[in-house]
């Protein structure tokens, strides 16, 4: 096994906890995100800057940071964790995350040996996990390929990062894994599905940093462009059958979030990302390194506790500007409650959508910048580009995730 990582990501805002802990990007000399994070080295190269800054401290084109979920993620983009998707596959309910972003430029590619990668669900409404799926990977081979365990951890046990679960599937990178029970997992390099525009992303990210309607003025719909056109990540791809995912839940409704966490040279495990929702870091977090490092920690639980009435106050000093509410506050609030707790809510067996309609899963295909964008506005905010401009399509069938191209 290569020399570990332990011990080179800063300490956290937050405690260690058991509750573990998505898409920063390059634009030009700028860090922009959609969640992934670069590593230190890159950063420094860019002149990030580390503190909040308002708009009018800040110039288009400078170099600043953008979908900031955390500069302890950017440390090592294998534990960045991009996107979370939650859909109706082919047999079952599939689970998605994708780190490794080939826009931080990765040194080691692949997935992190001293890492987990977990998919954690809530089976009863209480905004904590009742099952928790755990993959663990060894290091890269002389072919660039890394065995990896699932496991599965239930109940009480669910919440514990030490806890062993049982083994449920293993396999080796790139290769579809398809057991008895009809678990199906694959991790690989992938084509990334997500796009975004990175002058709607700078406009968003200033507005609800200073309470102001998102300024395109500048701006011409008509040269949109995708800034992950042709960029790739590393997929992890978990389907379970109905049976196997509920377990005897009575309720069919799930909350769903991810976690990438880091070995402690003190034999703890460090939050490095968590995600739940899309889009939470780009919107209140972009200029602000300190809130995208809380947001990554703790638990969903203790999401409103902790977010909830500074980001309410955001929505509202922004809807305020537009106008849209005869109570800016109480949209704010209600909104507020919608993300948290932050988990992907989902009903086992339903076609997904994260739509303006329902919050119901997310395919690969939704366009989750609008969606959210335009919620937490409470006005439209169009990006001038959809699916059409992604590279690589996504797949039919499993693993469904785009080929690497």
């Amino acid at each position: 096994m290569r020399p570990t990582e332990k011990g080179n990501v800063s300490k956290p805002m937050t405690n260690e906890s058991p509750d573990m802990s998505r898409r920063k990007v390059l634009i030009g000399g700028a860090i922009l995100a959609a969640g992934m994070s670069l590593p230190r080295t890159a950063v420094a190269a860019l002149s990030i800057q580390s503190k909040t800054q308002s708009h009018s401290a800040i110039k288009k084109g400078e170099s600043m940071s953008h979908h900031l979920d955390s500069p302890i993620a950017r440390q090592d983009v294998r534990l960045d964790i991009t996107d979370l998707y939650v859909f109706r596959g082919q047999v079952g309910t599939a689970f998605v995350i994708n780190v490794c972003h080939s826009l931080g430029k990765p040194a080691v590619p692949g997935y992190h040996p001293e890492g987990m990668y977990e998919f954690k669900v809530d089976l009863n409404g209480d905004a904590v996990e009742e099952v928790t799926y755990r993959l663990t990977f060894d290091a890269r081979d002389a072919n660039g390929k890394q065995r990896y365990s699932v496991r599965r951890i239930r109940g009480a046990e669910a919440v514990d990062p030490h806890a062993a679960g049982t083994v449920i599937a293993q396999g080796t990178t790139d290769e579809t894994v398809t057991e008895p029970s009809g678990v199906q997992v694959w991790a690989g390099h992938a084509g990334d599905p997500f796009w975004i525009e990175p002058d709607v992303l700078h406009a968003v990210g200033h507005a609800f940093e200073d309470g102001t309607k998102v300024d395109l003025a500048d701006w011409d719909p008509s040269k949109a462009k995708n800034l992950f056109a042709g960029q790739t990540v590393y997929a992890i791809v978990l389907e379970l059958p109905d049976s196997e995912l509920l377990a005897g839940a009575g309720d069919k409704k799930i909350g769903v979030w991810a976690v990438a966490t880091l070995a402690t040279d003190a034999g703890g495990w460090r939050s490095i990302n968590r995600i739940g929702l899309p889009m939470i870091p780009p919107l209140f977090a972009q200029y602000n390194e300190d809130l995208g490092n809380r947001l990554n920690a703790g638990r969903p639980a203790d999401d409103f506790a902790n977010y909830g009435d500074a980001l309410a106050k955001k929505m509202a000093a922004v809807v305020a500007a537009y106008g849209t509410a005869e109570d800016p506050n109480a949209y704010g609030e209600k909104i507020a409650h919608r993300l948290f707790p932050n988990m992907l809510p989902y009903t086992v067996g339903t076609e997904a959508s994260l739509g303006f309609v329902e919050w119901n899963g997310r395919t690969l295909t939704d366009n989750a910048p609008n969606v959210m964008f335009s919620t937490a506005a409470n006005t439209p905010i169009q990006l001038g580009i959809g699916k059409e401009s992604v590279t690589s399509k996504p797949r039919k069938t499993f693993p469904y995730v785009p080929l690497a191209v």
